[in-house]
């Protein structure tokens, strides 16, 4: 059955060859997402012209991407769809594709449509838009990364084969590592940025997710080209993949290994550094100071000021229009002079030096994707000093031209997902790629095939109780927080038994949904989370009227306990019943604003 099927490149031809039509597949593609129950992954998406382009493909024609859904990070240019970076006041109708885009559509890929992103690229969380946050694919606590955080969520819940991002700072792996897929940044200039809104146009390239390094490697092998109307363009050979098990690998040594704490992560990385030895690489441990002290330089000086170049006059004459954790961060680039951007530049070439020293010994790097986890509490507790952690081992890629790699190593000690990321110099793209693949976990690298598909409730563990959120309280909305700080744990999204009616209640912020029980109604969606017992009592003590905890019964007929609402708090309320739940009524403004 296809909604069975993983969007593989294998996969997707095996069923092609089977007879199976590219309008199915795209078709499939929106019912995950309307099954993934979330706003924020896709800023527009393109149905429409999604199913026409499938239509149009007619007979198989033997094009490497013929029938291929994918997905595009919205600050690249796919023709006659909007190009905003997150900012809407920026927002322009691209008139062409972007080189690449267009490359990909020419070898038969089809676009799905433009992806979340954190404004203007500047972010490693995903939480930097003005639109819905999207939710991290493997755990709705955690930031889903960014900054392209739609495009990776979109490739892990199996709703796009590919997607494309950019990455100056790491936004090509972060949230790879963060939801479990691959996520390739390939060298400078290999890929034109034609068609690219800049975030730090010396140092930006596009980038790809995949659930699988091979379909990483085939969409880079389309995509790579050069284009002489990019002053940055370069040629880089791409080439297959081989056996590249007898290389010599640096690797951070103990003093150097930054995880801030995080034990599990640090042991996860020695295990798959023993997995790379045991295969037959030569383990070499460096001093990664210098290359700690180059990533701390992205944010400083010739970058910072670049930065604002990208994002132009909007800085000084509509500073509004921006994200506020943007704003802060640009903002004192206003002050930068050329002086500082060349001792920036002095200083860079004195580290490159000390870097080439030591990648001298090596072949290659393997470096921890992320050093530790970051949650959405802690990102709204602190906007900056948890994304500046996320880029410990991404930030000093791009100035120092390598080329790098993220790839799912399997679950740690604690669930959570392992990655590395290989880096090489540049053009040798292919050398990361191919130790990459000899450690993917398992037929589908560490995705699984789970994620997208409606799972049965997992029963809460000894000393919890389950409750089913339906509005504030899901994950990425403002009161989240109330189950996360309490040790909540989060199980499913999921709908109701088709029984509930759901109202907008009057009052606010925050704004409250209420549920309520009746015999002409439809499903919602919601999400079930597990609460400690032994704080559920101080939770609900907090639960204001109209609103109170009762029993709620789910779409495969079991009950947990959850939020209802008193009759008589729905004088003053909107009946909002028709849009299915919370999330889809907060997005429906902005729709409304973009007819």
């Amino acid at each position: 059955m296809i909604e069975e099927l993983p969007f593989t490149l294998e996969a997707l031809r095996r069923a092609y060859a089977g007879g199976v039509r590219p309008e199915a597949v795209v078709a499939e593609a929106f019912r995950r997402l309307d099954l993934a129950n979330d706003p924020g992954i896709f800023i527009h998406e393109a149905r429409q012209a999604a199913l026409e382009a499938a239509r149009a493909l007619g007979a198989p024609d033997g094009r490497p991407l013929w029938g291929i859904p994918f997905a595009v990070k919205d600050n690249i240019d796919v023709a006659g769809m909007p190009t905003t970076a997150a900012c809407p006041d920026f927002a322009y109708d691209a008139a062409d594709d972007a080189f690449v885009v267009a490359r990909l559509r020419q070898a038969g890929a089809i676009v799905l449509g433009k992806t979340n992103l954190d404004q203007f690229a500047t972010g490693l969380v995903g939480v930097r838009t003005p639109h819905t946050v999207p939710r991290n694919a493997i755990d709705p606590a955690i930031v889903p990364g960014g900054s392209s955080s739609g495009s990776a969520v979109a490739v892990a819940r199996g709703i796009a084969a590919f997607a494309l991002g950019t990455d100056t700072a790491g936004s090509g792996r972060v949230p790879a590592a963060l939801n479990a897929i691959v996520g390739m940044k390939p060298t400078l200039g290999a890929f034109s940025a034609t068609g690219v809104v800049p975030a730090c146009r010396t140092l930006d390239t596009i980038s790809v997710f995949a659930m699988t390094v091979a379909d990483a490697w085939e969409v880079h092998s389309v995509a790579a080209g050069y284009d002489a109307a990019d002053a940055y363009s370069r040629p880089v050979a791409t080439g297959a993949l081989f056996d590249a098990s007898a290389v010599r690998i640096g690797v951070p040594d103990r003093a150097t290994l930054q995880t801030f704490g995080d034990a599990v992560q640090a042991a996860d990385f020695r295990a798959t550094v023993e997995r790379l030895r045991a295969a037959g690489a030569e383990i070499r441990e460096l001093d990664f100071s210098p290359f700690h002290a180059v990533a701390r330089m992205l944010y400083e000086g010739a970058w910072l000021a670049e930065r604002v170049a990208a994002v132009g006059e909007r800085l000084t004459r509509k500073p509004e229009t921006l994200h506020a954790t943007t704003r802060a961060i640009l903002e004192p680039g206003l002050k930068l002079s050329a002086v500082d951007a060349f001792e920036g530049f002095y200083r860079l070439k004195a580290l490159r030096r000390d870097c080439e020293a030591l990648f001298a010994g090596v072949d290659v790097l393997c470096v921890p994707s992320i050093p530790t986890f970051v949650t959405l509490a802690e990102i709204a507790a602190d906007p900056v000093g948890p994304n500046s952690r996320l880029g410990t081992y991404t930030n000093f890629v791009n100035l120092l031209d390598l080329c790098g790699i993220a790839v799912p190593t399997g679950a740690r000690a604690d669930g959570r997902p392992g990655s590395v990321t290989l880096l090489a110099p540049a053009g040798r793209d292919a050398l990361g790629a191919s130790i990459a693949a000899a450690l993917e976990a398992g037929p589908l690298g560490a995705t699984g095939w789970a994620r997208p598909m409606r799972l049965p409730l997992a029963p809460q563990a000894a000393g919890e109780i389950a409750l089913a959120v339906c509005g504030a309280h899901m994950s990425g909305l403002p009161l989240n927080r109330e189950l996360t700080e309490r040790g909540g744990r989060f199980i499913r999204a999921c709908t109701t038994a088709p029984i509930y009616r759901l109202h907008a209640l009057a009052g606010g912020p925050p704004f409250r949904p209420g549920l309520v029980r009746t015999t002409r109604g439809a499903a919602i969606a919601l999400e079930v989370w597990a609460l400690p017992w032994e704080r559920f009592g101080d939770f609900i003590a907090g639960v204001p009227s109209p609103l109170c905890i009762g029993t709620v019964e789910l779409e495969d007929g079991t009950t947990v306990k959850g939020f209802l609402s008193e009759a008589a708090g729905l004088a003053d309320a909107a009946d909002i019943t028709e849009f299915g739940g919370w999330r889809a009524w907060l997005a429906r403004p902005k729709a409304e604003a973009a007819a």
